[in-house]
């Protein structure tokens, strides 16, 4: 017996409602493929370009993922990015208080990172 087009609709209706995450429920995977790519990129450039490095960057970047939201990894990444210049712009994000303790969170959860993941 085929099921009818309506029981049909309705599983798919309940298969998506399952694989949708409920409202207001944190996402857990707010980081774009590219941040990513280019953590484990650089990961890998540090650690050797083997596939063991690779599986342990990989996995590095995914406990930050769990532990640390996207907006907050990119902003830290800009302050460290913008720290890399010269000049008085520059000397702010190495000077301010604020952009230390940004940082210091990211620091923090790439050193939980390293215990899960390198140890």
């Amino acid at each position: 017996m085929r099921p009818s087009p309506t029981d049909t609709l309705l599983a798919l209706f309940v298969l998506a409602a399952a694989a949708t995450p409920a409202f207001g429920a944190e996402v857990e995977n707010d980081y774009p493929t590219k941040a990513r790519v280019d953590y484990v990129i650089g990961c890998m450039a540090a650690n050797g370009e083997s596939r063991e490095a690779m599986e342990r960057c990989t996995c590095s970047i995914d406990v930050i993922a769990s532990i640390l939201p996207y907006d907050g990894y990119e902003r830290a990444e800009t302050i460290l990015a913008m720290r890399q210049g010269v000049g008085q712009q520059s000397a702010i994000f190495r000077s301010t208080k604020q952009f230390d303790d940004v940082v210091a969170n990211l620091r923090r959860t790439q050193a939980e990172a390293e215990i899960r993941c390198f140890k």
